[in-house]
C-alpha cells in the first residue's frame, strides 16, 4: 500500500486510490468542482491543482488525475497551487452573475465556498457577460443557465451513469450548453439527482424553490419508504413543514444517489387533509377522551364476546415498533392475532422470501453493481425498486450480463436481454434452467431432452419453446460467471418461483461462485411485517371473521383495506357490521373518508375513533429493508400543523402560545403500548424501541438471528429462524398454477408503477403532475384477436365489476396477458382474490381524459 505525505500528515492508502481521495482520507479537503467520488476523475475543472515537492510526480497537477504512489509529498497549501486555483476561480467568475441572494443554492453552494477560500473578491475583467436561455425541464428541477461553470458533472450524471440520453451537453467552447434539444420533463427517474450534483445554482429543486436557506431548517438523517431498498435521505424542514428531502450517502445501500419518487413524494407529511385531531364520531376530542371511550368498548366486546371477537391490523409502511408493538398487544390481552397482509398469497410470498435468506445469500443494493452476472426474475426495477435499475446499471458499464424474466414490457438504462414470459411460462423456464449443470461442464443432456415435453406445464407452450436457445445462452452466461446476483420479485410471480430463486442461488453457490440473492418486496417494511405475521392470519381472514360475527371490533394501525383489499365493496359493507372501529393513522385516505359517509344502511351505526399518528419524519421510526437491515429514521420535528397552513400564507401571529398547533398526534407503537397499559394496567407501558425489541424472542416465540453478536443497535441484518417461522422449500411438481380463464380470457397481471400506485407519493401534487395516465397493455396478437387498436377506450369486466381505460398495444410483452397498474385513478379493486383473468367486451374511440374528477 502506497505511503505518501499531503500538507505534513502521514498516510497510507490503497492502491489505485487518487490523491484528492488520499487527502480525504486524512481529513484535508482540496477544492474541486468536476470530481465527485460516484463518477470519478475528469480532471475538467483545474480546480484541483495541488504542488508534488518530492516523489514520482513533479510540480502542479490535478490531484483528482494523480494516483497515490510511495514516497510523494504533495502540498495544497503551497503558493504556486494558491495561486493557480485563484486563477481558476478568477476565469470561471468572469461570467458568473452576482445573485447570490436569490440563488436557491446560496448557503451550500460549492463555488460560494471556493471562491471565498481561494480569496477572489474583485472582478478585474470589465466585458460583457455571457449568458444563455434557461429550459423549461420538468415540474422537478429549475433551470438557470447562467450560472454554469462547464464542469460537466450533470452529463456525467446524466448520460454515463444513469444511461438516460435526453439531457447533456451541445455547443462548443465558451458557447457550451447543458441541457435538452428543446425544452420539457426530463425522462430520467433519477434527475432529482441532478440538483444535488450540481457545485452552482443551475439545476435546484423547483418544488422547493424560494422556501428558505440552508441555515434555516431543521434537519436530520432519514429514510425512503417508497419501497423496501430503505435508501437514506436528509430530511429538511422549517416551521413544521417538510421543504425538501436529499440524498445522503450510505456505502452498502444508495451510494450518494435516491430516485424522484423518494426525493418527491413526502408531501403526504404535509397534507392539508392529514388527521391531526383526536375525533370520536367524527367530533372533535380530547387524546385521553378517545382513548377512555376506546378501552371501555373494547373491554365491553371482550366481555360480552369474547377477546377473540377484537381483531388488528398493520401494514407495510408501519414501522417495526409499530407492527412488534401491535402483536405485543394482541397477546397480552388475548386478541385475534394481527393482520399484516392483505391475503394469503401475499403474505405467503413474503415470508417464503424472507425464510430463504441467510448472512450468505441476503446481499446489499450496493453489492448488485459488482455482478459480472444478474438473473432478474418477475421483477421491472424501474418500476417497483428504482435504485435497483441504478445499481444494475453501474454493473453492466462493468461488463456484467443481464437477462430479465417478466411478462411485462421493461424498460431499463442499461442493455439486457428481455424474456417476455407468462408468469406460467417464467416458473417452466425457471425448472428447466435449474435442470442444467451450473458448474461449467457440459451438461445438454441433462434437462435439455426434457423441453420437448413442457408444452403441457404451461397454457402457452409454443413461449417455453422460444426459449430454449435461450436457455442455454443464459446457462452458459451463469457457468462463466463469478458473482451472479439473483434478482426476485414478489408481486406477480408465484410462490414456487420465489422458492426456486433460493434454490437457483445456492446451487450456484455448490459450484464455487459467489452468488447473491436479492429479493424486491412489496413495501418499505414488507421484511418486517413478514417476520411480525408469523402465526397470523391475513386481513382476508379478518374479514371472513367479520362477515360471520366472529369479529365485533377492528383497530386499524396505519393500513388501508380500501385502498389495497382486491374487493372493495366487500371491506365496505364489513366494516358496517362492526360495533367498533378504531383507526390510527397519519394519512387522509380512503379509511377516513368511508367514516365521514353516512351509512349505507339502517344498521346501528358502528363507534368511531381516530387516533392521529406521527410520520417517521416526527418520531424515531426503524424500518427492515428487503436484505434484513433494521435501519433507524430520526425525528426532523416533533409534528405539528404547517404555519403556513394555520396563517394562509400570511405573516405568522404576532401571540405566543403554549402549545404546538395540531400537535395531538402520537407515535403508533406509544399509542398502542398506552392503550395496553389502560386495559391491562399490570403491563407497564413500554418506553423505547430497544424494550419493545427485548421482548420479541420472549413473547412471539420467533428466534431472530443477528448478523452481529454484539448488542443491539440499528444498521444490522436480521434473519428470523425457530419452528414457529415458516419455512418455504421448493414442493415437487408445484411450478405451475394451473388456474386459467376461458378461451376468450386474458390473464390480468395488476402491477406497480414508478408514480400513480405507491400509496404515500400519491398525495404529491407535484409527482402527479409528472405521472403518466394509467393504460391496458396489451400484446399485439391479442388485441388483433379481438379487433383491437392502439389508444382504443375499452371496457374490461373483472370478477365484481368493470372499469373503462385507454389501450396500448406492446409487442415487448407477453402474449395472453393483460398489464395493468394498480394506480390510484381506476378502481382496479374490484378483481377479488386469486389469480384474475379478464374479458374486454367494449371499446371506443374516444378517449376523455382518465385524471378528469379525480380526488386526493
Amino acid at each position: 500500500m502506497p505511503k505518501l505525505i499531503i500538507d505534513g500528515r502521514k498516510i497510507e492508502v490503497a492502491r489505485g486510490v487518487k490523491v484528492i481521495a488520499a487527502a480525504e482520507q486524512a481529513g484535508i479537503m482540496i477544492p474541486r468542482f468536476c470530481y465527485h467520488p460516484a463518477l470519478g476523475p475528469v480532471g475538467a475543472c483545474r480546480m484541483c491543482a495541488v504542488k508534488f515537492l518530492d516523489g514520482p510526480v513533479r510540480g502542479i497537477q490535478m490531484s483528482c488525475m494523480v494516483e497515490a504512489k510511495d514516497g510523494m509529498v504533495v502540498s495544497s497549501t503551497d503558493d504556486e497551487a494558491v495561486d493557480f486555483r485563484r486563477f481558476v476561480i478568477e476565469l470561471l467568475m468572469l461570467n458568473h452573475p452576482h445573485d447570490c441572494p436569490v440563488c436557491d443554492e446560496g448557503g451550500h453552494c460549492l463555488l460560494q465556498d471556493e471562491t471565498i477560500s481561494g480569496g477572489h473578491a474583485m472582478r478585474r475583467y470589465a466585458g460583457k457577460k455571457r449568458t444563455y436561455q434557461d429550459q423549461y425541464l420538468g415540474e422537478l428541477v429549475q433551470h438557470e443557465m447562467n450560472r454554469c461553470i462547464h464542469c460537466y458533472r450533470c452529463k456525467r450524471f446524466y448520460q454515463d451513469f444513469c444511461g438516460y440520453r435526453d439531457y447533456g451537453v451541445m455547443g462548443i467552447a465558451g458557447r457550451t450548453y447543458f441541457g435538452r434539444y428543446s425544452n420539457g420533463p426530463l425522462e430520467n427517474p433519477f434527475s432529482g439527482n441532478l440538483i444535488d450534483i450540481c457545485p452552482t445554482g443551475v439545476l435546484t429543486d423547483k418544488p422547493a424553490r424560494f422556501k428558505g436557506r440552508r441555515w434555516d431548517f431543521q434537519r436530520a438523517p432519514s429514510l425512503c419508504i417508497h419501497c423496501s431498498l430503505g435508501c437514506h435521505t436528509t430530511v429538511s424542514a422549517r416551521y413544521r413543514e417538510l421543504m425538501r428531502v436529499e440524498a445522503r450517502f450510505n456505502e452498502d445501500i444508495n451510494g450518494h444517489f435516491i430516485c424522484d419518487r423518494g426525493r418527491f413524494g413526502f408531501a403526504f407529511a404535509n397534507h392539508a387533509d392529514r388527521p391531526r385531531q383526536t375525533r370520536i364520531q367524527g367530533l372533535a376530542a380530547t387524546y385521553e377522551e378517545a382513548l377512555s371511550t376506546a378501552t371501555e368498548r373494547l373491554l365491553a366486546i371482550s366481555r360480552s364476546a369474547g377477546p377473540n371477537a377484537i381483531a388488528c391490523a398493520a401494514s407495510s409502511r408501519s414501522s417495526v415498533e409499530t407492527q412488534v408493538g401491535l402483536k405485543l398487544l394482541a397477546k397480552a390481552l388475548g386478541w385475534r392475532s394481527p393482520a399484516y397482509f392483505m391475503d394469503q398469497m401475499q403474505q405467503d410470498k413474503v415470508t417464503a422470501a424472507i425464510s430463504r435468506l441467510n448472512p450468505d445469500l441476503a446481499i446489499s443494493l450496493r453489492e448488485v453493481e459488482h455482478a459480472d452476472a444478474i438473473l432478474v426474475l418477475g421483477a421491472d426495477p424501474i418500476q417497483e425498486a428504482p435504485m435497483l435499475a441504478l445499481a444494475m446499471r453501474q454493473a453492466h458499464r462493468a461488463g456484467a450480463k443481464i437477462t430479465v424474466l417478466d411478462p411485462r414490457p421493461i424498460s431499463l438504462p442499461l442493455e439486457y436481454e428481455h424474456w417476455p414470459l407468462a408468469p406460467n411460462d417464467l416458473t417452466s423456464a425457471l425448472r428447466e434452467l435449474m435442470r442444467t449443470d451450473l458448474s461449467g461442464s457440459a451438461a445438454e443432456s441433462q434437462g435439455m431432452d426434457a423441453i420437448a415435453g413442457l408444452d403441457a406445464l404451461s397454457p402457452n407452450g409454443s413461449g417455453i419453446q422460444q426459449t430454449t436457445p435461450r436457455l442455454k445462452a443464459l446457462a452458459a452466461i451463469l457457468q462463466n460467471c463469478q458473482r451472479p446476483v439473483i434478482v426476485c420479485g414478489t408481486d406477480i410471480v408465484h410462490l414456487s418461483v420465489i422458492t426456486a430463486a433460493a434454490d437457483l442461488a445456492l446451487q450456484l453457490r455448490t459450484c464455487d461462485k459467489r452468488t447473491g440473492l436479492f429479493y424486491v418486496l412489496p413495501g418499505a417494511n414488507a421484511y418486517g411485517a413478514a417476520i411480525a405475521s408469523a402465526g397470523c392470519e391475513p386481513f382476508s381472514k379478518l374479514l371472513d371473521a367479520i362477515e360471520n360475527g366472529e369479529v365485533r371490533a377492528l383497530l386499524l394501525v396505519e393500513a388501508d383495506p380500501l385502498y389495497h383489499f382486491p374487493d372493495l365493496e366487500r371491506v365496505k359493507n364489513a366494516l358496517e357490521k362492526l360495533e367498533l372501529l378504531v383507526v390510527l393513522d397519519y394519512l387522509p385516505n380512503r379509511m377516513l373518508e368511508f367514516i365521514g359517509q353516512a351509512p349505507a344502511s339502517s344498521a346501528p351505526v358502528p363507534t368511531h375513533i381516530i387516533l392521529p399518528t406521527l410520520t417517521h419524519f416526527e418520531t424515531p421510526a426503524g424500518f427492515i429493508n428487503q436484505e434484513g437491515r433494521l435501519q433507524q429514521a430520526d425525528s426532523v420535528h416533533c409534528g405539528g400543523m404547517p404555519l403556513s397552513q394555520l396563517t394562509d400564507g400570511k405573516h405568522p401571529p404576532r401571540t405566543y402560545r403554549e402549545d404546538i398547533p395540531g400537535a395531538g398526534a402520537r407515535a403508533a407503537w406509544q399509542i398502542l403500548s398506552e392503550l395496553e397499559a389502560v386495559i391491562s394496567p399490570s403491563h407497564p407501558v413500554v418506553p423505547s424501541f430497544g424494550d419493545l425489541w427485548s421482548r420479541i424472542e420472549a413473547h412471539l416465540n420467533i428466534a431472530v438471528r443477528m448478523e452481529s453478536d454484539s448488542e443491539f443497535s440499528h444498521d444490522r441484518r436480521i434473519f428470523p429462524q425457530g419452528p414457529n417461522f415458516p419455512q418455504f422449500t421448493l414442493i415437487p411438481g408445484s411450478f405451475t398454477d394451473t388456474t386459467h380463464g376461458s378461451d376468450n380470457s386474458l390473464e390480468l397481471l395488476l402491477v406497480e408503477g414508478l408514480h400513480g400506485t405507491e400509496e404515500l407519493a400519491g398525495y404529491s401534487n407535484v409527482l402527479n403532475r409528472v405521472e403518466s395516465a394509467p393504460r391496458l397493455l396489451l400484446h399485439p396478437a391479442d388485441a388483433a384477436m379481438r379487433g383491437l387498436a392502439d389508444g382504443d377506450l375499452v371496457t374490461v369486466r373483472l370478477a365484481l365489476g368493470e372499469l373503462r381505460v385507454p389501450l396500448q398495444i406492446c409487442a415487448h410483452m407477453a402474449q395472453g396477458t393483460a398489464i395493468l397498474p394498480r394506480d390510484r385513478h381506476l378502481t382496479w379493486q374490484q378483481g377479488g382474490e386469486g389469480s384474475l383473468f379478464i374479458t374486454i367486451v367494449q371499446k371506443n374511440q374516444t378517449i376523455p381524459n382518465p385524471k378528469k374528477g379525480i380526488r386526493r
